[in-house]
């Protein structure tokens, strides 16, 4: 038994390595970027919320899903001048309050997505010691930063270079060592995590299979809301199908459901190329400096700006602040 159980593991190891091996678009090596030190921000003291213990993540039954049809209909290129940063709706803050019922942490988020949400370069520094990023005049940012701080840095079980929207329901994807066998990648990340939001960010590696990512997103929102987590998509910065129709998608699921989507496309346009090195598919670099004109001509600053602020205005409407 123990022999079949170590090679069980083992075989999972062996089959997560072959797959980082077989990346599409999303798999450039990455470098570690310059290091830049600015003067600690001074942040208020953190306070422990009451919680509820946690529910089991539950899969979406036909009868309790929770979509909300639009009240007009989307064109189809409504979604290039969608708000980067969304207004959050009365349904959205409904989710929110059902998922604290069950014991999900109002401090927590989660992210699921490809290597560009993997990556150390997406939101960790928020959670590094010394600090390496500089507000600028973005100050405000600081509260959001405490509030949820611990989760900017964490290993999502959900975000793995190559992923593509079908991947945080496949077994074969989940960390061994982490998650319990059987386990999908999603499964074992609200379970560990206890999220009240998650950032969605997928599409890149999707051109691949087109036909499958309409399906698997309306799956990974309707898991999101069935277990009273709040799924907030974005919209991605590169065009590798030809025809934007995952940004597309991606807009007409948010509208369909009610939720939030933040337009990090429309973010990025006035940058050089969109923001995109010249593979078209992975974002230029610049450090946290957000009052720095210089760095904010580079997508990744710009790609942490807004996923702040779009924490920002989730958790200004769910806690007033």
């Amino acid at each position: 038994m123990l022999f079949s159980t170590s090679l069980s593991r083992f075989l999972r190891h062996l089959s997560l390595v072959v797959f980082t091996l077989l990346l599409g678009a999303c798999s450039g090596s990455q470098v570690t970027p310059p290091r830049v030190t600015t003067q600690p921000t001074s942040l208020p003291p953190t306070t422990t919320p009451t919680r509820n213990p946690p529910q089991a993540p539950v899969e979406p039954t036909p009868t309790t899903l929770t979509a909300r049809a639009p009240t007009t209909t989307p064109a189809p290129d409504d979604w290039q001048s969608a708000p980067i940063i969304p207004v959050i709706s009365e349904h959205t803050i409904a989710v929110y309050q059902r998922g604290l019922e069950r014991g999900n942490d109002p401090r927590v988020f989660s992210k699921l997505g490809d290597c560009e949400t993997f990556t150390t370069w997406f939101l960790s520094p928020f959670d590094q010691e010394p600090v390496t990023y500089d507000l600028g005049p973005y100050t405000d940012l600081s509260d959001v930063i405490e509030h949820y701080a611990g989760s900017y840095a964490r290993p999502s079980m959900a975000a793995r270079p190559g992923f593509n929207a079908s991947s945080v329901f496949a077994p074969l994807w989940a960390d061994p060592d982490r998650c319990e066998s059987g386990e999908t990648p999603i499964e074992c990340e609200f379970r560990r995590n206890t999220p009240s939001v998650v950032l969605i960010m997928f599409g890149t590696n999707d051109r691949w299979h087109q036909e499958e990512f309409e399906a698997q997103m309306r799956r990974m929102i309707e898991y999101a809301l069935e277990n009273g987590v709040v799924p907030i998509l974005s919209t991605k910065a590169d065009n590798l199908e030809g025809d934007h129709s995952i940004n597309r998608t991606i807009y007409a699921l948010a509208m369909e459901y009610d939720i939030p989507l933040w337009n990090f496309w429309r973010a990025v346009q006035p940058l050089h190329n969109g923001g995109l090195d010249a593979d078209g598919a992975h974002l230029t670099f610049g450090a946290n400096r957000f009052g720095d004109a210089d760095a904010m001509l580079a997508a990744w600053p710009v790609r942490n700006l807004t996923a702040l602020q779009v924490l920002q205005a989730f958790l200004e409407a769910v806690s007033g602040i």
